[in-house]
């Protein structure tokens, strides 16, 4: 029988629901920040377009190659604790982010923010995985992604209203933050794998980052010679991390999880569909500030509508697929996103947001929130309780990889490179082409669920 099986109506359960919110809103807020400091953060310090992306890419780069360690740790030391060293860690890293005076000091401090959040996130939905019962786990899921929605939601109009004033006091706001976390975290129930054995996957710690880095290299910095070069180790380096999965004892990535059907497609889905909400996110934000002209405020409130709609309906939409599977509502999830996303593509130079941005918003925010709760809770139920942190870490990983490599992949991809992203024209045009490009990736996303998930079992 599983320990402290909590349920959503308790007490106890509703504070555990707080803390892997607010825990997992530090992830967010910091994620929504960026975008939106990028073009102030280009002026100060002088950067070019390949230096915005490492300031997005550094932290993604960390978070996605170290995810898997934080997920496999938690397994083994306990969720509690490895998911409260992630948040102090991001709280000081935070600072010295704040108090970076050079762009490449800047990314330094960013990739140990995403170290500290590669043992922050995958805790956050574990410890709910672990500690709720079986009938509330998918409802208390869709509650957590939910009530993100007011953390995304006040994230763009609180930290626009803080680039406009300093984008350094927009990444201060996180210390007060981790703050709450670490004294919401105290009561949490504690939890580990008690079949999970002591050692760490050092190798596939070490081969993981350097295959990620060099793909990423190689696509931001395409067609140097270096770029050549970093695409070779990167290749290599993903070959031996596959290598090394299958041969060690205790692997990070279990191979074995990846049997079972619905855990293999749901995150290829999750690679599809991630990708192309960092990508049209990261080109929104510089659209609307370098083209259209917008404040960062009036950038950041834009996307706003996702977040309210998500806080309103992922709840409801993670209690229908428990019900009724989560094949409709994901599949219906990708083409709603699509729609919203061919809508933003049409946008012109100088947008009208009720006319021609905030349809398109809309539609995204129902589309994720038809999403993003059954996706998350089909793949942490395709894996045994006793791996949920090595399952939440392998999605995570993955989508946080997706963002990550659309974001170095997009400019490339468009055509916007050095000093451009400083020219409107050439802005509005490579942001347009990028989100038709995530409108395919999502499409594509849409297929795969509708091919490689089974048919629904309503249940009562």
């Amino acid at each position: 029988m599983e320990p402290q099986l909590l349920r959503l109506s308790d007490p106890a359960g509703r504070r555990l629901l707080a803390t892997a919110v607010t825990g997992s809103g530090l992830v967010f807020l910091d994620g929504t920040v960026a975008n939106v400091a990028l073009p102030r953060i280009g002026r100060e310090l002088r950067a070019d377009v390949a230096g915005l992306q490492w300031v997005v890419n550094g932290y993604t780069l960390a978070l996605a190659a170290l995810i898997l360690v934080g997920g496999s740790l938690g397994d083994r030391l306990g969720r509690k604790r490895v998911f409260s060293w992630g948040t102090a860690g991001f709280a000081a890293a935070s600072v010295l982010v704040a108090l970076a005076p050079s762009i490449e000091l800047l990314v330094a401090a960013r990739i140990l923010q995403g170290v500290a959040a590669a043992l922050l996130t995958p805790g956050s939905l574990a410890l709910l995985q672990a500690s709720f019962h079986p009938d509330d786990r998918m409802k208390a899921i869709g509650a957590w992604t939910g009530m993100l929605g007011i953390a995304t939601a006040g994230g763009p109009v609180l930290g626009g209203w803080l680039v406009g004033i300093d984008w350094r006091i927009a990444f201060w706001i996180n210390v007060p933050v981790a703050a709450i976390v670490l004294w919401l975290v105290r009561t949490a129930p504690e939890s580990r794998d008690a079949e999970a054995g002591g050692r760490i996957d050092l190798a596939g710690a070490i081969v993981a980052p350097i295959a990620l880095a060099g793909i990423t290299w190689a696509l931001t910095d395409w067609p140097s010679s270096t770029a050549t070069a970093a695409a070779i180790v990167g290749v290599v380096a993903a070959g031996a991390f596959v290598m090394v999965e299958r041969r060690v004892e205790h692997p990070m990535t279990p191979p074995t999880l990846f049997t079972n059907r619905e855990f293999t497609v749901i995150n290829v889905v999750t690679l599809f569909v991630y990708a192309a909400l960092a990508g049209s996110m990261f080109f929104l934000a510089v659209f609307l500030q370098i083209s259209a002209g917008w404040s960062p405020l009036e950038a950041g409130a834009a996307t706003v509508p996702v977040s309210v709609l998500m806080l309103f309906l992922a709840s409801w939409f993670g209690a229908y697929a428990t019900r009724n599977g989560a094949r409709p509502p994901m599949v219906a999830g990708c083409l709603v996103l699509t729609a919203g996303l061919v809508l933003l593509a049409l946008a012109p130079d100088r947008p009208n947001y009720l006319l021609h941005i905030l349809p398109g918003v809309l539609l995204q925010g129902l589309g994720l929130s038809m999403l993003v709760a059954p996706l998350t809770g089909t793949v942490l139920a395709a894996a045994p309780a006793s791996r949920s942190g090595v399952a939440s870490g392998i999605n995570n990983a993955v989508s946080r990889t997706a963002g990550l490599l659309a974001i170095a992949a997009l400019p490339l991809m468009v055509g916007l490179t050095g000093e451009q992203y400083r020219v409107p024209h050439l802005v509005a045009d490579a942001y347009r082409a990028a989100t038709w490009w995530c409108a395919g990736w999502v499409l594509v996303g849409a297929v795969l669920t509708f091919v490689g998930l089974r048919r629904p079992r309503p249940r009562r």
